[in-house]
């Protein structure tokens, strides 16, 4: 794969576009059907950073892709909107090689309003929202618990709405999810994020990575009236990955996530400021850590897995 980072999708027309997220781009495949370009973007305190880190977003791509076989081969009945990572052949040649590597087709469905996090361990706003009133998202948590410490009595669910472009995530209490999406989605919601954090969780740790937490997003299909996972899933992007090896309660973790960029912002001064362009040491150092956390959940080497996936498209 070239070195080169793609920080926006441009498909000469081939295809409509839908949206740009934050570091997906979206177009219209058919009626059904949408292709979703991951750009290697990076965003941290909800601000897309002015530089890309290059190769991110196939990474993030056959890790999702990964992630979507392990959980539906776990969890029986569970319904992903992933269709296929062939190129749509409205896309021209010169284009193919650029975009195989980072797209994959998805089944168009309307996507709930909220994004279901699962928190495994007390980190991040968690542990500053626990020292300030002892609880988190509005959960009263057991006193006494130390930064990074597991949750006691098993990972919680913390949900958030889902915010605009430009505009911040509210993290919220489960009975205001209620409110967004009903009383009967928000039970399938909460039931199926806490049950693929479980899932994902003990996969990693069997694997040297602890899922300190993550978020899902789901939306749903309304000729079967099934609750679907959709967008990107367990990747650095949504989850915080610590070395399992490395982990010691009491502290802050190390990191195969983001944790870098939003460390360096915050000492900066420069967390939820637009414009923003990494040093390019602090975006190969992402880079590195995005690769190894594939490397170490999928068992395979990136150029390895690179050259394993031949589609004929």
């Amino acid at each position: 794969m070239a070195n080169s980072a793609l920080l926006q999708a441009d498909l000469d027309g081939a295809l409509p576009l839908v949206a740009r997220g934050k570091v997906r781009d979206l177009y219209k495949v058919n009626d059904g059907t949408l292709l979703f370009v991951t750009t290697d973007r990076i965003s941290a305190f909800d601000v897309v950073m002015a530089n890309a880190i290059p190769n991110k977003g196939a990474i993030l791509t056959f890790m999702t892709v990964h992630w979507f076989e392990v959980l539906s081969a776990a969890i029986p009945g569970l319904q992903t909107h992933f269709l296929t990572l062939d190129i749509p052949p409205q896309i021209p040649d010169h284009l193919r090689d650029q975009y195989r590597y980072r797209s994959m087709q998805v089944r168009k469905l309307e996507v709930f309003k909220i994004e279901g996090i699962v928190r495994g361990y007390i980190t991040g706003s968690a542990w500053s929202s626990y020292q300030k009133n002892g609880t988190v998202c509005g959960i009263k948590i057991q006193p006494g618990l130390q930064e990074s410490e597991a949750f006691p009595d098993g990972p919680i669910y913390t949900p958030s709405t889902k915010a605009e472009l430009g505009e911040h995530d509210e993290n919220i209490h489960p009975d205001n999810a209620k409110e967004i999406v009903g009383v009967k989605y928000a039970k399938r919601i909460e039931e199926l994020a806490l049950s693929l954090y479980k899932h994902a969780a003990s996969y990693a740790r069997e694997r040297g990575i602890i899922i300190a937490d993550t978020k899902f997003e789901f939306g749903l299909d309304k000729e079967t009236d099934e609750v679907v996972l959709v967008d990107e899933v367990l990747t650095p992007d949504s989850s915080r990955f610590w070395p399992a090896n490395l982990y010691k309660v009491g502290q802050s973790q190390p990191s195969f996530d983001k944790q870098h960029l939003r460390d360096w912002l915050v000492g900066q001064g420069l967390k939820g400021k637009e414009g923003v362009t990494m040093p390019s040491d602090l975006a190969g150092k992402t880079g590195d850590m995005y690769r190894e956390a594939f490397e170490k959940l999928t068992g395979r080497i990136w150029e390895e897995a690179i050259a394993e996936k031949i589609w004929h498209s």
